[in-house]
């Protein structure tokens, strides 16, 4: 039986957060999110950030670089940009307890924090991952048995 993790926002928000035992395990950027300005949804000490800008045309963003500054990374984040299709992302805890589903569609963008998950491909689908380097090999991840179709609990 799955257990219940919070979701922090309404389960039809376009912004949802994907809570398990007090810690974060996904953000959800849903398509329909449109709002003017720069919004970030994700907390300053986290290691990979994520914001959503809308502007009009002619707004200029001042030009700039990033300085070098030393960040201990302890696992790898991930953000999948859905550019067409459907996904089932099944979310599990740090212990590879199953949790609940979501399904995410063109336009939609998910940051992924801590925990584990999975995906099963509901329509054919386009996606753009980005993730923390440098890729680690065995070390990176552990694979585990994940749920079933007919087992998934979608919510949201």
């Amino acid at each position: 039986m799955p257990s219940s993790p919070t979701v922090t926002a309404t389960q039809f928000s376009p912004i949802q957060q994907i809570v398990h035992n007090s810690e974060m395990l996904a953000l959800i950027l849903s398509h329909r999110f449109a709002e003017p300005g720069i919004h970030f949804f994700t907390p300053n000490e986290l290691s990979q950030q994520l914001a959503y800008m809308k502007y009009d045309a002619g707004k200029t963003i001042p030009a700039h670089v990033h300085n070098p500054v030393h960040r201990d990374v302890f696992h790898t984040q991930e953000v999948l940009f859905i550019k067409k299709g459907k996904l089932r992302v099944d979310f599990y805890s740090q212990e590879q307890e199953y949790l609940e589903s979501r399904v995410l569609e063109g336009g939609d963008v998910i940051l992924l924090v801590t925990g584990g998950h999975g995906f099963e491909v509901l329509e054919d689908l386009e996606m753009v991952e980005v993730k923390q380097g440098p890729y680690m090999g065995d070390q990176d991840k552990t694979r585990f048995s994940g749920i079933s179709s007919s087992q998934a609990t979608i919510t949201g």
